[in-house]
């Protein structure tokens, strides 16, 4: 069960982290995909939160007592990932020149929010970058049962290099 629900996590924020990619570069995917992708993405990052929900709770609750270190950065870059995401993504929402007026909702275009968006956009990439290389192990870890490798033994390895020589 717990391998199960690993490989449904790693989907999900597989697909998160494309999307995000995706997302963050409007110049080459287009405003209107940007806009609609990254709404598509906060829907994701609750559902995320819910898969995650006994985990934050748990480790909220043992923030300043037993717990190790490791959890506690975690928590917190996960705290201001979720706060540098909420800004970029309420930003991106008011300043909105695709998606929402074509639901019939628009905003006057104001700098100072433009600014906050990718300010706070920019923050998002360097904290998820972190939250990667925290879980680059989990990461690889997971590759590896999704899609498995044939690994060739040293001495098959050695005499197919033997054959090569030769030829």
């Amino acid at each position: 069960m717990k391998m199960k629900q690993n490989r449904i996590n790693f989907l999900i924020d597989g697909a998160m982290f494309l999307a995000f990619l995706i997302a963050t570069a409007p110049r080459l995917s287009g405003l209107a995909i940007h806009e609609w992708l990254s709404l598509s993405l906060a829907a994701a990052i609750i559902t995320h939160l819910l898969l995650h929900w006994t985990w934050i709770i748990s480790i909220g609750k043992r923030l300043f007592t037993k717990t190790t270190w490791r959890s506690r950065l975690n928590y917190l870059l996960n705290a201001l990932l979720f706060v540098s995401f909420t800004v970029t993504i309420a930003t991106g929402i008011l300043i909105s020149r695709e998606a929402l007026p074509l639901l019939g909702l628009t905003m006057a275009r104001d700098r100072t929010l433009e600014f906050l968006h990718h300010q706070a956009s920019d923050v998002t990439v360097l904290l998820l970058g972190l939250h990667v290389a925290i879980h680059w192990s989990w990461i690889v870890g997971m590759l590896r049962r999704i899609i498995p490798v044939r690994r060739v033994s040293r001495s098959v390895a050695i005499s197919r290099q033997m054959e090569g020589a030769n030829q």
